[in-house]
């Protein structure tokens, strides 16, 4: 529950802390007072967006603080999830700049608006005067119904394969965009790669080919300058290599007579070994040089490709090609497969929607078997609070698709009047009958609902004497389960609270601030008495409020 709120520099107030007590409390105050304002300053705190203009003072910052005891509700999943130390009485901060800047603190702990949020729904509901409109959104209609039906459950594992069941949708959707897309490229693709293919690429041959069509193109050349080399070395005409030996030999025959010469000798045997080799080498190489057009044809036309694909996909290298035409293998293999991979994830959504629709007809069922109940709480609420031939229906209209919540819309069909046949609620009530509704349908969520505490602005608008009567009755129910703060302008309902609060304006010499105070009993008997008959206090307004509040 809300034990406290502390406000500074937000709207008409400058500085107002209140304590707030469990049960029933009641908040009063001429129009224009500030009481909506109170509501403003506790939005921030469950995660509104703010901007600058709520600044009192424009140069400084703005700060909202309220307490909650939360020790009886089982909400610690929150603050370990959010990693928030958790606090059976948590304080929740909103501080706004003049900048414009928000920061929110949760027990100490920085968090972000969608944080203070999700928090909030655990713990506030606040229902102001154009909630009601809510009344003809579908989504609210729904939640009402599983709020009183309570298989959070069921609901909680339909939305995990609801949500699957999107995952694989979306996937499906892309497979197939991209599958059509694809398909548009493959033959293109397929192209490139044959052509790739056909030419039957080696990493470093460019290299290799290029060296021996220089060879083969210059063979004439080569053996020529082979054989002239080859004729100096071991020829008829110079000989180079029997000369060589004959000074060998003439080194030796002196060896008697020269010790050094043997030196010379081995040198000159060395240098015959090494020339003879290479005259072999020599001729070995010469034999080897053949003048073959058929290969030159041949590598200028594999060298043609090369240089032809090497333009056509702008590289300069074989390997590069080799590379492309693995990249296009790739697409070529993701392209064809993506049939495969359709097929497969077909099979895993029918299996989802198997059990998408398992699901469904059981969530279905469940509220198949209490909206019954619904309708006649309802129904007889509304006879109490002055509807007499009130008619209340909660129609299921199936659909055809899967929903967040199931496989059907949920529809409230009223009828004030008898012999009318029930039509959409937002069409047929009035505002009156409006705040009845909406007065009744949060009774019977109150029921189910663990929540802590529930703000009414003024839901009573719009009615008066004995129904207001009745309206507060039942406020004063819902109070016993949880906290309710209740804005009113109706004495028939402030009388029911527990605890009864004033908001009102007070001027000084600079501004005009809001305050608000708890009514002790001689307070609260004047307040009630001027909601009955003005500012103008008379002894027979006194004596009626003191009889409402049961004091005579």
């Amino acid at each position: 529950m809300l034990q406290s709120l502390y406000i500074q520099n937000y709207a008409l107030i400058n500085e107002l802390e209140i304590d707030f007590n469990s049960g029933l409390n009641i908040i009063t105050g001429e129009t224009g007072a500030g009481k909506s304002i109170l509501l403003g300053a506790l939005s921030l705190i469950l995660g509104q967006r703010a901007d600058t203009t709520i600044l009192k003072d424009k140069s400084k910052k703005c700060f909202v603080e309220a307490k909650f005891k939360i020790s009886k509700f089982e909400i610690k999943d929150f603050f370990k999830t959010n990693d928030i130390d958790y606090d059976d009485v948590s304080v929740i901060r909103r501080e706004i700049t003049d900048n414009g800047k928000s920061r929110a603190f949760i027990n100490d702990t920085p968090v972000n608006i969608s944080i203070l949020k999700e928090l909030g729904a655990f713990l506030v509901d606040i229902h102001s005067q154009h909630q009601t409109l809510l009344l003809g959104d579908d989504h609210f209609q729904l939640s009402l119904v599983d709020s009183f039906v309570n298989h959070k459950e069921i609901l909680e594992k339909y939305g995990l394969e609801y949500n699957e069941y999107n995952k694989l949708v979306s996937e499906y959707n892309g497979l197939l965009t991209n599958s059509k897309k694809a398909k548009d490229d493959l033959d293109y693709y397929q192209f490139q790669y044959n052509q790739l293919d056909t030419a039957k690429l080696i990493d470093g041959e460019q290299e290799e080919l290029e060296a021996e069509l220089e060879k083969l193109t210059h063979s004439e050349e080569i053996k020529l300058n082979l054989s002239n080399s080859y004729n100096i070395l071991n020829g008829e005409e110079i000989d180079l290599l029997s000369n060589l030996k004959q000074a060998k030999n003439s080194i030796i025959s002196i060896s008697n007579y020269m010790k050094d010469s043997s030196t010379l000798a081995n040198r000159l045997e060395s240098a015959y070994i090494e020339l003879n080799d290479i005259a072999k080498e020599i001729e070995n190489l010469n034999d080897s040089i053949e003048h073959d057009p058929e290969r030159i044809v041949f590598i200028k036309e594999k060298l043609d490709i090369i240089y032809s694909l090497q333009q056509k996909h702008k590289c300069n290298s074989v390997s590069e090609l080799i590379k492309i035409k693995n990249d296009l293998s790739d697409k070529i293999e993701l392209i064809t497969s993506y049939d495969f991979r359709i097929d497969d994830i077909v099979k895993q959504i029918n299996r989802e929607k198997e059990v998408l629709e398992k699901l469904s007809v059981q969530i279905s069922g469940n509220r198949k078997k209490r909206i019954p109940d619904i309708e006649k709480k309802i129904a007889d609420m509304l006879h109490q609070l002055g509807i007499p031939n009130a008619v209340f229906n909660v129609e299921q209209i199936p659909s055809g698709d899967y929903l967040p919540t199931g496989k059907e819309t949920i529809v409230f069909l009223f009828s004030a009047n008898k012999n009318v046949v029930p039509e959409e609620l937002s069409k047929v009530a009035s505002g009156g009958e409006m705040s009845r509704l909406m007065l009744s349908l949060k009774s019977i969520m109150a029921e189910s609902l663990t929540l802590p505490t529930i703000i009414f602005d003024e839901i009573d608008a719009g009615t008066s004497g004995e129904i207001a009567d009745k309206m507060g009755a039942i406020v004063k129910r819902m109070s016993e389960k949880m906290q309710v703060i209740h804005i009113t302008h109706l004495p028939q309902i402030a009388v029911k609270g527990n605890y009864h609060y004033l908001v009102y304006k007070k001027d000084n010499t600079e501004t005009t601030n809001t305050h608000i105070k708890l009514l002790n009993k001689e307070e609260r008997v004047n307040e009630i008495a001027k909601m009955l008959s003005g500012e103008s206090l008379t002894d027979a307004a006194i004596q009626n409020a003191k009889v409402l509040l049961g004091e005579e």
